[in-house]
């Protein structure tokens, strides 16, 4: 097996964080070698409800039948010190014998500091900082909305090349094919809630659901919200749905406080799927993190633009973005005739 320094084994953890999917949850990866740097184990984050990179790495040890006692072990965030879906990381790496704890940047979050404060009352040798500044690139926008106490907001934008998301007479269904639409649900089922105002709900009326590829309902389905001052659409599935408490309506304009009310709720990871107005509105104010542009090869000359006035008089005043080429997942992918680009606020 290789032979690691502490910088390369930093590194092949923030390799392995890489690997996950943004949403709910930062993108954590976690080697553990041996005193000498031989690498024994890697694990990652893989999304909500899943072990987190401490306890995969653990897992990875024990199926292969690696002896982790006095071992030293490699994360990209330090550990979490909480209960949340899974049991608090620092007791598991206490409880395997983990003598030594390198972390790349600290979490400061409410619910998860104190990681580094367990593992050193339990005599385990910790320090931080190798690789700080990568380990937060890879995860800058989910500090932001963890220290805003809001979800994470993954935007997402259905349209023709030329950016409309209807025709003139108001034709939406359908813009892209099957293939991006199954990855839209994809999405949704990641997601904690999915989100539209109320001006989608009286165009489109849609029941917000995840389904799989052939139309069934996924396990896990996203709290629905809808959000303005219109009244829903009697008879509309979402205005059922808020009557059986299965829905949210926020009859406001007031975007912080839906968020912080929904990060209340437990809600960490936000879909938006429109319309314009909604997402123009948050865009405007910076509370999208994440952005899912499909793209129909059609073009329509005329109709309802994905996006509406972001305040910008002049070039230099562009809302600049980047593609996120910053995990393993490509940032631009074919998706039948249509393509998917991922994007990231600029910094």
């Amino acid at each position: 097996m290789a032979i690691l320094t502490d910088t390369q084994a930093m590194g092949l953890a923030l390799d392995k964080a890489r690997k996950g999917v943004r949403g709910a949850n930062p993108l954590v990866g976690a080697v553990i070698v041996d005193a000498t740097g031989q690498l024994l184990a890697t694990g990652w984050h893989r999304g909500a409800g899943t072990p987190h990179a401490e306890a995969d790495a653990l897992a990875q040890a024990r199926a292969a039948g690696i002896d982790v006692h006095g071992a030293r072990m490699f994360v990209t965030l330090e550990p979490c010190n909480h209960t949340g879906r899974t049991g608090p990381c620092s007791v598991a790496i206490a409880e395997a014998g983990i003598a030594e704890v390198t972390y790349a940047y600290a979490d400061t979050t409410d619910d998860a500091a104190g990681g580094a404060a367990y593992l050193r009352s339990q005599g385990i040798a910790v320090r931080g900082g190798l690789l700080e500044d990568d380990a937060y690139a890879l995860n800058a926008r989910w500090f932001t909305a963890a220290t805003e106490k809001r979800p994470f907001v993954t935007a997402k934008i259905a349209s023709s090349l030329d950016g409309y998301i209807a025709a003139a007479d108001g034709t939406s269904q359908w813009i892209t094919g099957e293939e991006a639409r199954a990855d839209g649900h994809a999405l949704r089922a990641r997601a904690d809630a999915i989100m539209v105002g109320t001006g989608t709900v009286q165009a489109d009326n849609p029941q917000l659901t995840a389904r799989t590829g052939t139309g069934q309902l996924t396990e896990h389905q996203p709290l629905r919200v809808v959000v303005g001052e219109n009244a829903l659409l009697e008879g509309s599935h979402l205005a059922r749905s808020v009557v059986e408490g299965s829905a949210l309506h926020y009859r406001t304009h007031d975007l912080t406080s839906v968020l912080t009310d929904l990060h209340a709720r437990g809600v960490r990871h936000l879909m938006v799927e429109g319309g314009p107005t909604l997402i123009t509105a948050l865009i405007r104010t910076n509370l999208v993190d994440e952005l899912y542009w499909y793209r129909a090869p059609l073009l329509l000359g005329a109709g309802k633009p994905a996006l509406g006035d972001l305040g910008v008089s002049s070039l230099s005043q562009a809302a600049h973005w980047h593609l996120d080429h910053l995990t393993h997942h490509p940032a631009v992918q074919i998706l039948g005739a249509d393509v998917r680009t991922r994007f990231v606020p600029a910094p």
